[in-house]
């Protein structure tokens, strides 16, 4: 239960940012405001968030950089462990993105279309620093990696892809079901455990809780964290209650 226990999972809230507003949508469409990214990030930090995520869900898609000047001032207002991605190509702008406060670059798109990205940002970074992102859909029997927000197919196969990141150096994979992401009824378990069973590194679920009990079930799918947005933007859930609940249910969390 203590802080430095290693085995502890964690919860880390979601924000995802569209012109500078924290958003929410359901399978990745019809976005809808949840507040500014400041107040809300200083409200998770001071409610016993493990970690933060910032993502720019646009930024890709839309060609530009990352909001560095926003999440300069998201930084000073939060002591938990910060991860950002969105629209993160080359190392400058995971450069840009530590020397503000932020702690973990999340890489995606980036990382598909240039998977020695990958390698480059871990040895000059280190392992630790470099989460890859996965945003996966099922197609067929398998799932399918999607980059730009979720607008494009890139027909890779997700396993096959975390694999790589992972002997890329990647420290940590973030995997968000595109089919499951905000409809609040739980994780992919499927492809949750599919992805945990098939590396070594920890994995962050993300996509679908609406309960704490789908926290709990992604924990047993084999995750090291659980993400979640809406449940916390709206304050259906408060995180001290979750932790308290999933203590009680032999789940191990920092409190």
């Amino acid at each position: 239960m203590g802080v430095n226990n290693p085995l502890a999972k964690r919860i880390i809230p979601c924000l995802d940012i569209k012109n500078a507003r924290v958003v929410k949508g359901v399978n990745f469409v019809g976005l809808a405001d949840a507040g500014d990214p400041i107040e809300v990030a200083r409200r998770y930090n001071d409610e016993g968030s493990d970690e933060l995520c910032f993502l720019d869900i646009t930024a890709s898609h839309e060609a530009r950089g990352l909001m560095v000047e926003a999440l300069r001032e998201v930084a000073k207002e939060v002591f938990i462990p910060l991860t950002v991605g969105g629209g993160i190509n080359e190392l400058d702008d995971i450069y840009a993105l530590l020397s503000v406060g932020c702690d973990k670059a999340s890489l995606n798109s980036g990382a598909v279309k240039n998977p020695r990205f990958v390698d480059e940002a871990v040895k000059r970074f280190g392992s630790s620093t470099i989460v890859a992102a996965i945003d996966a859909k099922k197609t067929g029997d398998r799932y399918n990696v999607y980059i730009h927000g979720g607008r494009i197919d890139t027909g890779l196969d997700a396993l096959e892809w975390a694999r790589e990141v992972c002997d890329r150096g990647a420290g940590e994979i973030l995997l968000t079901s595109m089919d499951t992401d905000g409809v609040k009824k739980g994780y992919d378990l499927e492809i949750t455990k599919l992805i945990c069973d098939a590396v070594p590194i920890p994995v962050i679920a993300s996509g679908g809780a609406g309960t704490m009990a789908h926290i709990k079930e992604a924990f047993e799918a084999g995750a090291d964290a659980a993400l979640a947005a809406s449940i916390f933007h709206y304050q259906e859930i408060a995180i001290g209650d979750l932790k308290r609940y999933l203590l009680q249910n032999n789940t191990e969390v920092r409190i």
